[in-house]
């Protein structure tokens, strides 16, 4: 339906790869997943399995799933053309993302290929459809190094801000191993003038720094907790101190939850963790810490504004 400027402002809605919903109908939200990858730096590890991507999405909407965020950004295997038949077929609702990952994880030909046209492949793929006809993206992915940013995330960076402010999509990032959150800040938000409530910061978690935890949430930043079950990570028993740690300080608003299920191994289907383990053993520990409502509104309230976007003033946005 086409708005003229007397019906107002369109409310915010999440896009979907099986169309656009209202923030509220995405449910119990993984916000940071992955149903298909392919990279060089896993070899033998790809997610490229259709019976077992449905079958994960079976067993996290049997543990009372709704949502997941697939993460898997452009050329990284993400199966686009088969995520509207998954959705429909397991009743969970998905998010494809758009995007470009670190550089090591593509061909030195795919990415003079795309680099001179990064923004315009973003945005092309966010409100035209993943391949031009394939369903649309609901937000941007992109990575920080291991406490720095060279040329290709600064590069990156830039292409996926002019991406945001044609569009509105949020920006997911990926911090190697939880770090350079304030710097990937700096640039996005800061020289690149990206709101910082339109950006995720992935995988706080595996450095457990409170203080940059609350430095990021104070900015408007969102952090998606993500990965469970990996002890090595710290990321299971210190994050009940850092959710508490925000929460107290204010910030319970800007917690997400996701599983990050980056290997054939790690799936549940495989004998992982896997999709379902976020809403089972996790959910259970961290309710145990901090209370079920509180989780709830990690879960819930608070991926349905951090993935909400006005896509109707795009071009194409209200396809």
């Amino acid at each position: 339906m086409n708005r003229t400027p007397a019906d107002g402002p369109a409310a915010p809605t999440v896009r979907t790869v099986l169309g656009d919903i209202a923030p509220a109908g995405l449910g119990i939200c993984d916000a940071h997943d992955h149903l298909f990858l392919r990279s060089p730096q896993l070899p033998g590890q790809e997610l490229d399995d259709t019976e077992a991507a449905a079958a994960e999405l079976s067993a996290f909407r049997a543990a009372g799933g709704a949502a997941v965020i697939q993460w898997t950004p452009y050329g990284m295997g993400r199966r686009a053309a088969e995520l509207p038949r998954l959705a429909r077929e397991s009743g969970v609702r998905i998010v494809a993302a758009t995007g470009l990952h670190q550089a090591a994880h593509y061909s030195p030909e795919l990415l003079t290929r795309v680099r001179p046209e990064l923004a315009g492949l973003f945005v092309a793929e966010l409100t035209e459809g993943i391949g031009g006809t394939g369903p649309r993206a609901g937000m941007i992915k992109v990575a920080g190094g291991f406490h720095g940013l060279d040329r290709h995330a600064r590069h990156t960076m830039a292409a996926a801000a002019e991406a945001q402010r044609a569009t509105g999509a949020v920006i997911g990032v990926h911090l190697e191993l939880g770090t350079g959150a304030l710097d990937v800040l700096d640039l996005l938000c800061g020289a690149l003038a990206v709101p910082a409530d339109r950006v995720i910061l992935g995988h706080p978690n595996r450095s457990p720094d409170l203080v940059v935890h609350r430095t990021a949430a104070g900015a408007g930043a969102y952090l998606a907790f993500d990965g469970p079950s990996r002890a090595h990570h710290a990321t299971d028993w210190r994050l009940p101190e850092a959710l508490a740690a925000l929460t107290d300080a204010g910030f319970g608003d800007r917690i997400l939850l996701g599983g990050d299920t980056t290997t054939a191994a790690a799936r549940s289907v495989n004998g992982g963790p896997g999709m379902p383990y976020l809403l089972r053993r996790h959910r259970e520990r961290l309710e145990l810490a901090l209370g079920a409502d509180l989780v709830t509104q990690f879960l819930t309230a608070n991926p349905a504004r951090a993935f909400a976007a006005d896509w109707t003033r795009v071009p194409g946005g209200s396809r």
